[in-house]
């Protein structure tokens, strides 16, 4: 998915994690329920011997977009070390050093699915 602010972002920046550092335990299903049907993502569980390397782009401009992985189906383990990331998990959070007064984050968020020959 790509995601692009509409506005300076002063305010819950968007974090991903690096794949490499994800244990494949680490990742949970959470349901996603909806009126007329229930999906399946990933939440992270927290694990204190391995910690996840995190980044940020902190004040992201409406011309910067930031390019996520949400799943591939044909690379190997999470978290095995391999050439390519299975998923990228990501979040926001509060900025300890956002103004108090900061207008809140606003995005767009566009999802397309990628299909190869090979």
């Amino acid at each position: 998915s790509g995601g692009r602010s509409r506005n300076p972002v002063a305010h819950a920046p968007l974090a991903l994690a690096d794949w490499r550092t994800l244990d494949g335990g680490a990742l949970v299903p959470v349901a996603l329920v909806y009126p007329h049907r229930t999906g399946t993502t990933f939440g992270v569980r927290h694990n204190p011997a391995r910690e996840l390397a995190w980044y940020y782009l902190g004040g992201q401009t409406p011309d910067e977009v930031a390019l996520i992985k949400c799943f591939d189906s044909e690379t190997g383990e999470t978290g095995t070390g391999g050439e390519t990331a299975r998923l990228t998990p990501h979040t926001a959070f509060r900025d300890a050093g956002s103004p108090r007064d900061a207008p809140h984050r606003q995005s767009i968020e566009v999802r397309a699915l990628v299909f190869d020959a090979e």
